[in-house]
């Protein structure tokens, strides 16, 4: 499968760049809609289903990034960027995941939240971001409540007279989150001991291992040019085989083929695919956030367990 992405936090093309300047420059403020609903962009489609859980009709809610994008060096094309014209807020997950983004929406001259504001951040443990923050901390339930709590103020200082609905649509959204939350600690913690291990590409577990009691292993931290290095490879294998690990994931949005490597070298399976950086399209298998959780949670008990999904 090709990879969708650059390497980790390079900045957008000068070339690029100039082009979003101009399309913005050339977008009237007309063009958001005098009278219409507020206008919110999010910097990826996680973002953007749990924005619309909050803001219900109220609000306009939209993704920058389509379903299936890799998000840590998306590039954003002219139409993408056209998509900032106009708009009132801007919503991104922080802990330095959309450094891609940072120029073009400053000039883009919206409102920004950043939703992992509160997290408390579990720091990258190899590679050249060691010590940095883990900016995938939407992948546990507890912080997903945090993005929720963030969301909710943003939208009220965006537009107090719909403070009402936004606080009722987040109770039933974190209550839901709740339910969640509760449904992945149970059916992980049917893992037996020696079985809870999760080894995945990307280390964009660490929340949800640290939440559910597994231990976590990967190929490489951050998606970027540098992964399946043969070192990388080397220290997977040594993992699973010192663990007796039954079976080894990957995630949607990057290339198996050293996954599948580790997997021929141990003797494990390949458990399936996880989701983390996006929702897939309507009618795929995570339309939604809840639903993505969910989803990778069954994955890995049935791959774990060697159980059918």
């Amino acid at each position: 499968m090709p990879k969708n992405r650059v390497a980790p936090y390079r900045k957008p093309v000068a070339g690029l760049l100039a082009a979003a300047l101009l399309l913005i420059a050339g977008c009237s403020s007309a063009e958001g809609g005098q009278g219409s609903r507020k206008r919110v962009l999010t910097t990826f489609t996680v973002l953007a289903d749990m924005a619309r859980a909050v803001a219900g009709d109220a609000v306009s809610v939209e993704s920058i990034t389509k379903p299936g994008a890799e998000i840590h060096e998306y590039e954003p094309t002219p139409s993408d960027l056209r998509k900032s014209a106009g708009v009132d807020l801007v919503l991104e997950n922080g802990l330095g995941l959309e450094r891609w983004f940072d120029r073009f929406v400053r000039s883009a001259n919206a409102k920004r939240a950043t939703l992992s504001t509160g997290v408390e951040p579990i720091p990258i443990r190899s590679g050249q971001y060691e010590g940095k923050a883990n900016p995938h901390a939407w992948m546990s339930p507890a912080n997903a409540r945090i993005y929720v709590r963030n969301i909710v103020t943003a939208l009220t200082e965006l537009d107090p007279g719909n403070a009402a609905v936004f606080k009722a649509n987040a109770e039933r959204y974190e209550a839901q989150l709740a339910e969640i939350e509760t449904f992945l600690r149970s059916e992980l913690g049917k893992l037996p001991p020696a079985q809870r291990a999760l080894v995945t590409c990307e280390g964009a577990f660490s929340y949800l291992a640290r939440d559910s009691g597994l231990r976590e292993a990967y190929l490489w931290p951050v998606n970027s040019d540098e992964e399946g290095t043969p070192q990388q490879i080397a220290a997977t294998v040594t993992f699973v085989r010192e663990n007796s690990v039954p079976a080894v994931f990957c995630e949607s949005t990057v290339n198996d083929k050293a996954q599948q490597q580790v997997a021929r070298e141990t003797g494990a399976k390949l458990g399936g695919t996880l989701y983390v950086d996006s929702l897939s399209e309507e009618g795929g298998p995570v339309p939604t956030y809840l639903r993505l959780l969910r989803y990778d949670a069954e994955t890995v008990v049935a791959g774990l367990t060697g159980g059918a999904r």
